[in-house]
């Protein structure tokens, strides 16, 4: 199947979702637009996002990317990319917050490795949203190289577990019911079998958030959580006790794919805005957008967001037919992610000092571009040894490092820019090919 023959099926469902978005999580956060003009987000956006996760769950979506047996929609990899696209494409702050679609969370595919008993407390209340969850891997010490990561559990002498350690950079981790903990459980052997995921209660002794860590965005900030004696059970073990590593790159390609998805989205959401912009805004009795400099940022932009989607939806498909999906969901991540990068550096350039107020909304979408789509899982920017590059040097060999080589725009864009955004420019002040 080519991707340029996207099923049916999944056409239909993609406008189901932005017509559940326009009816459901619009009206909301338009009640709140006057804060977010002020400030770059609104104080209720959490308690909204936890309402609206409710609704997305009881007509489906919210759960629509897990397996059937578990309750899911078993949606394929290929959909789960269209839908966090079409989400994304809205720049909405509440979609920032998970309010439609989980990514970490809610439910995931690591999940899946509940036992009978940790579905009925922690599974099922995931897929409902009648609970929240944080991943808390990453440490101080350990980001990218999750390896290194220092919190210890050991067993007590009546069998049980004790947690002592600290995580940072944990997303929602200051309002979850419960959190995801990866802890070392045989210093030895480490991540061959030394790693363990226990499911911690946000309520148990010990367990404290102990800093928030803002970040250059309004809205997304992670949280410091911190683990003093902390007593789990047996029972509280996902997986197989030594293999929760395993466990969190199980999941992890569906989040890389959908972190690309939404860079797609992104990127779409801010080249809108900026062709519109280039239209309405006038400078020395023109519209911007009849500048040829500006053209050949709107042009770049547009041609970059289409190779990079074409990309993503094909390792996706690569993945629904039976890839590893180490490399391809890897590949998909990079390059959509420095892809809305440079998109978004361009509509600053474009809206001038506009593009730097919060009235602008452009202000809010462009830390969360470096922070949320850029970094995690794995930082894109690290020479030694990137994760993103790794998994594509394993088969396909050494990868040129040069990521920012000029495109160049075509002509064709050009057209295709003029007709969906300025029609009535002339064609003899076109960037030439």
């Amino acid at each position: 199947m080519s991707v340029l023959n996207i099923p049916e099926e999944l056409i239909e469902l993609r406008s189901s979702l932005r017509q559940f978005v326009d009816r459901e999580v619009t009206p909301v956060e338009e009640q709140h637009r006057q804060e977010i003009q002020e400030t770059g987000t609104f104080a209720a956006a959490k308690d909204e996002s936890l309402k609206l996760r409710k609704r997305s769950a009881e007509v489906g979506f919210y759960g629509m990317h897990m397996p059937e047996e578990v309750g899911g929609g078993g949606l394929s990899y290929l959909g789960q990319v269209l839908l966090h696209e079409e989400s994304a494409r809205t720049g909405l702050i509440l979609i920032g917050y998970e309010a439609v679609l989980p990514v970490i969370s809610g439910p995931t595919p690591i999940y899946v490795d509940c036992t009978d008993a940790q579905k009925d407390k922690y599974l099922y209340p995931l897929m409902s949203a009648d609970k929240t969850t944080c991943f808390a891997l990453t440490e101080p010490g350990a980001g990218s190289d999750a390896t290194r990561i220092q919190t210890k559990a050991e067993r007590a002498d009546d069998g049980s577990w004790v947690i002592n350690g600290r995580k940072h950079f944990i997303t929602a981790g200051d309002y979850a019911d419960f959190a995801l903990v990866f802890a070392v459980t045989d210093p030895d052997k480490r991540a061959q079998g030394g790693i363990t995921a226990f499911l911690v209660d946000a309520d148990a002794p010990g367990f404290s958030v102990t800093r928030v860590q803002h970040t250059m965005s309004p809205f997304q900030n992670p949280v410091e959580l911190t683990f003093e004696d902390v007593r789990v059970t047996e029972e509280q073990i996902l997986g197989k006790e030594g293999f929760g590593f395993y466990s969190a790159v199980r999941g992890i390609n569906g989040a890389r794919l959908q972190i690309a998805a939404r860079a797609l989205g992104l990127a779409r959401y801010l080249l809108d805005r900026s062709m519109e912009y280039a239209t309405q805004r006038v400078a020395f009795g023109t519209p911007i957008g009849k500048n040829q400099y500006v053209q050949g940022m709107l042009v770049d932009s547009y041609a970059e967001l289409e190779q990079a989607r074409l990309l993503v939806y094909q390792q996706a498909q690569e993945i629904d037919a039976g890839a590893d999906g180490r490399r391809q969901a890897a590949l998909a991540k990079l390059v959509a992610c420095e892809m809305v990068a440079r998109v978004a550096d361009r509509a600053i350039q474009i809206h001038g000092g506009n593009g730097f107020m919060t009235a602008n909304d452009l202000q809010d979408d462009v830390p969360v571009v470096d922070r949320d789509d850029r970094l995690p899982p794995g930082l894109a920017s690290l020479r030694e040894d990137p994760p993103e590059r790794r998994h594509v040097q394993d088969e396909h060999g050494d990868v040129d490092d040069d990521r920012d080589a000029e495109t160049g725009p075509a002509r064709a864009a050009v057209r295709v820019l003029q007709e969906r955004s300025h029609p009535d420019l002339p064609e003899e002040q076109t960037a030439e090919a």
